[in-house]
């Protein structure tokens, strides 16, 4: 046997109180408010949350997951084409649940549990939020003009940088010319040399033939 959930049980047993709880939740659903006491809103709450929750997700699983609690396809279809587009954009926080007093006879407490189904409306920032947004913002906006500056410099080094290159290659190359023209004047000057003493050594032999 399963373990019964804390508090008050509302039927004989626990099939009859899901049985219960699942009809008032069709009569919350069909009718957008109920009038029943104050134990039984506050366990349907939770189931009808649950379901709305499904039924915002709006799949084919979520819609098969009410219909196992909710075997009335009319209501299915209700609250997943009516109810759960009014409550898309609320997080939480479905129903309301208002006091009326107590019932005659047995002195119970009486709700009237209802949906919320009011469009929601955007909570106002307050000064503190709105300057942290707006100091969070300012260091972004800053920053990209910065990254742009950096690109513009690396932009001018990489423009600069060709320009080197062709000065270093030209100044090697002059470099080169000015070696090969010195290595080509002092080969001239060995040959003359050498020519002289030719010359010289031709000519003493015949000085002293004399």
């Amino acid at each position: 046997m399963p373990t019964p959930t804390k508090g008050p049980r509302l039927g004989g047993g626990p099939a009859h109180e899901r049985l219960m709880l699942a009809n008032l939740a069709a009569a919350l659903f069909t009718h957008k408010s109920i009038k029943t006491t104050e134990t039984k809103a506050k366990r349907m709450r939770p189931l009808v949350e649950r379901l709305i929750t499904f039924a915002k997700r709006g799949d084919l699983h979520a819609r098969r997951r009410v219909l196992g609690v909710i075997g009335d396809k009319t209501v299915v279809h209700e609250l997943f084409t009516e109810i759960a587009p009014l409550v898309e954009h609320r997080e939480g926080g479905y129903t309301r649940i208002t006091k009326l007093g107590f019932r005659k006879g047995d002195n119970a407490s009486m709700v009237q549990i209802e949906l919320v189904l009011e469009p929601v409306n955007p909570k106002p920032q307050s000064a503190k939020k709105a300057a942290a947004a707006a100091s969070k913002d300012a260091p972004k906006s800053e920053a990209k003009p910065v990254a742009a500056e950096d690109a513009a410099e690396n932009a001018e080094v990489t423009d600069a940088a060709p320009a080197e290159s062709d000065e270093t290659t030209a100044e090697v190359e002059t470099e080169a010319a000015e070696s090969a023209d010195s290595v080509e004047t002092e080969t001239v000057d060995a040959e003359v040399s050498d020519a002289d003493a030719a010359d010289e050594s031709t000519e003493t032999p015949s000085e002293e033939t004399k």
